[in-house]
């Protein structure tokens, strides 16, 4: 410990006088957060719809949020649907999205883009998987209401008479119920319309819940649809798999 002394005290005073403004300048925060995630899914489903061939996921992102609203992230995954149809080598999903989202009084809005890219190698004359889609969201405390619109092919999927099946669209809800510290009931039921392919519209759901131990969020559910996956159909594949059948889903995540 150091004393004080005739030749410190003003020093001391002086660094007193400042101290407020110094401690507001160390306690500021920064205008945005950093964060990271990631998971580890016995499968990966999007929109109910198999994307690993009923084989387990590695997942992971990044976010960048301003305290203006404005947000940008990354977010990938190993997958094998391309790949499965044979000539293709595409075994990784990446997102890039950028919005705005804020809250009024209990409700929540959030609004953006969002582009799916698919890097790999296809066959001349494949239709590009790439899809470019702008969501808008509203929410109400534990429920959230989302529709997404796809503004380019959606997932390289065309119609019978080969027109675009730009102008297809998602429809969502999502709940997500609070039970207690650390646990929390999920809801989710959405509708698939893929324009000009009445085949591959469907309905999908999904129930469960999560929970946070050790420092990691575990989740257990189970999603089923209303797809079309019998053999010959748009959503069975060359596995002999139904893209689209119920099952049960467990996952385990960190935020960074």
């Amino acid at each position: 410990m150091k004393f004080v002394t005739a030749t410190t005290l003003p020093a001391l005073i002086a660094a007193a006088v400042a101290a407020p403004g110094l401690a507001r300048a160390e306690d500021a925060k920064a205008p945005y957060t950093l964060t990271g995630n990631v998971m580890l899914a016995s499968e990966y489903l999007y929109r109910g719809i198999a994307q690993t061939n009923h084989k387990p996921a590695i997942q992971g992102g990044v976010d960048f949020a301003h305290e203006s609203g404005i947000y940008l992230g990354t977010w990938a995954s190993n997958i094998s649907w391309l790949s499965d149809s044979g000539g293709i080598s595409a075994p990784i999903e990446t997102d890039f999205y950028g919005g705005y989202k804020g809250t009024a009084g209990d409700f929540g809005y959030d609004f953006g883009l969002l582009q799916y890219y698919y890097p790999g190698t296809y066959p001349d004359g494949f239709t590009s998987p790439n899809t470019l889609e702008g969501y808008v969201a509203g929410g109400y405390k534990w429920i959230t209401l989302k529709g997404s619109y796809a503004f380019t092919n959606l997932f390289g999927a065309k119609a019978p008479n080969g027109d675009k099946t730009s102008g297809s669209y998602y429809l969502e809800a999502n709940g997500s119920f609070p039970v207690a510290e650390g646990y929390n009931l999920i809801a989710h039921v959405g509708y698939q319309s893929v324009k000009g392919l009445d085949d591959a519209s469907y309905t999908d759901y999904k129930l469960g819940g999560t929970a946070d131990a050790l420092g990691l969020t575990f989740g257990l559910f189970y999603s089923g649809t209303n797809a079309k996956g019998d053999v010959g159909e748009f959503y069975h594949n060359a596995y002999d798999k139904d893209l689209g059948a119920g099952r049960v889903l467990f996952s385990v995540s960190k935020t960074l």
